[in-house]
Order: structure tokens, then C-alpha cells, then sequence
């Protein structure tokens, strides 16, 4: 039996719409559940790094989401109009060039409050820049300097090392709920910690020095540097993935 002209067309057009409605209706859901997630810039660059499960790691955290960029183009990312696109920087670059308006733009950021969270070799970034080292509250020298009139000899690196991380503090919320724990990864030996760096991690290993972990603040910005982190062993060990998580909803005031 044919429908008539007359009902066939508001038919149709009521079709059309409920599909459209739904259609238009996914985004809005996805975007709705992308709403609560921590937004995170991720800074490499400068040194070689295994990819695939160092993403992994920010790919299998279900409270953020986050944008890649490498030196040195993610400079650019430090100004004020592209800041707007996320709550918190995370570091796992080793850079040394930047201009002085790279350096406001950065400073300016946490001024503002963004999070910071920094993580292995860029403890060793910006050698020529002292307020970098007051930022992440440390620094890993390439190679021997003279400061405040004194000589200091250049930091130290051992790779596949076993050894156990201690909390320092355990009621921190960057460590909360984990206990001491074994990990293979690099040591890093001879480096600055801040005495403004509130210490969370610790170790005894011989090739490394003492504090490995750390909370501070600088400008509005929560800041937390990680140590740990060079490879896929480290990358994937639960505890480690549990540090940079909580670091960053910790830096993110969550």
C-alpha cells in the first residue's frame, strides 16, 4: 500500500531530524566527558627516548588528555593565547636554547598557576639559565662549573640499576597510597636539589644521590620533579605510573 504525499512528508522529515538530533548528540556526549580530565602539554625533545611506552603511559591515564610537542618548537606553546589549551606542562625534554622571550612567556605561565610537572633528564635543561634550576628546584650539570666562587664537578649517570625508592613522605598526595618500592632505571649522582624542595622520594643506591623526588611551589604553580624514568622498565612499572599520575592531579590542584 502506497502512503500518500501528504503524510509520506512529515514523515521524512521527522526521521531526518531525530537522526540529526543524535548525530549532533555524540559530540556533545564525548565532550562532556572529556570536561573533567586534566589537560596536559607534553614537552620533548633534546634527547633520545624509547616513544611507544613512554606515550603509553599518558595514553593509559584515564584522568587526562594531552598534546605532544618537541623542542623547540613547544616554546611557542608557553604563550598566553596557546596556554589556554591546557592545565599543566609536563617536562621530558633536555633543551638547552631559549630566547628571553621564551623564558617570560614560560615564567608568566606559572605565575599564572599552570602545574608543572618534571620528569628525568630535564633536570639537566637550560644550563645557562639559573632561574630554570629555582623553577624545577634542581639542576644536573653536563660538566664542571664554577658557582658562588667554588667549583662543582659535573653530575653522574649509571644506567641498569637496581634499587628501591623510599617515601620520604608518604601522606604527600604525590605519594599517597604507595609504599617503598624496587625499580630498574638510571641514577643520576653529584646533582642540586633546592633546600626549598619539600623531599618525597629517596634512595640509598650508591650511584645516586639521596633525594630523588621532590614538591615545591614557584610563583601560583604546584611544581614536582620525578627522577625516575628512563626506559620501558621504568615506564612500566605501576608505581612509577602511579607517581606522575598523582603528580600531575596534584600540580593541576585536583
Amino acid at each position: 500500500m502506497k502512503t500518500p504525499n501528504a503524510v509520506r512528508l512529515p514523515i521524512i522529515a521527522l526521521i531526518v531530524t531525530v537522526f540529526l538530533w543524535a548525530g549532533a548528540g555524540r559530540p556533545g556526549r564525548a565532550a562532556a566527558a572529556e570536561a573533567g580530565k586534566v589537560r596536559v602539554l607534553l614537552i620533548t625533545g633534546g634527547h633520545g627516548f624509547e616513544r611507544e611506552p613512554f606515550f603509553k603511559v599518558f595514553q593509559d591515564n584515564p584522568d587526562i588528555t594531552f598534546a605532544a610537542s618537541e623542542e623547540p618548537q613547544a616554546q611557542a606553546r608557553w604563550k598566553a593565547d596557546a596556554a589556554s589549551q591546557y592545565d599543566v606542562i609536563v617536562l621530558y625534554d633536555m633543551w638547552q636554547s631559549i630566547s628571553d622571550e621564551a623564558k617570560a612567556d614560560f615564567l608568566a605561565r606559572l605565575k599564572e598557576g599552570k602545574g608543572l610537572v618534571a620528569l628525568h633528564h630535564c633536570l639537566a635543561s637550560y644550563q645557562n639559565w639559573p632561574e630554570y634550576a629555582q623553577v624545577i628546584g634542581g639542576k644536573y650539570r653536563l660538566e664542571k662549573t664554577v658557582e658562588n666562587g667554588g667549583e662543582k664537578p659535573g653530575s653522574t649517570y649509571r644506567h641498569d640499576v637496581d634499587f628501591t625508592v623510599r617515601l620520604a613522605d608518604q601522606r604527600h598526595p604525590v605519594t599517597r597510597g604507595l609504599t617503598d618500592f624496587a625499580i630498574h632505571d638510571e641514577t643520576y649522582g653529584g646533582f642540586d636539589v633546592s633546600p626549598q624542595s619539600h623531599v618525597l622520594l629517596t634512595t640509598d643506591a650508591p650511584t645516586s644521590g639521596p633525594a630523588i623526588g621532590w614538591a615545591k611551589t614557584y610563583g601560583k604553580a604546584r611544581v614536582v620533579y620525578l627522577q625516575l624514568g628512563h626506559d620501558h622498565q621504568a615506564y612500566e612499572n605501576p608505581n612509577y605510573r602511579r607517581l606522575v599520575a598523582q603528580a600531575i592531579r596534584w600540580v593541576a590542584r585536583r
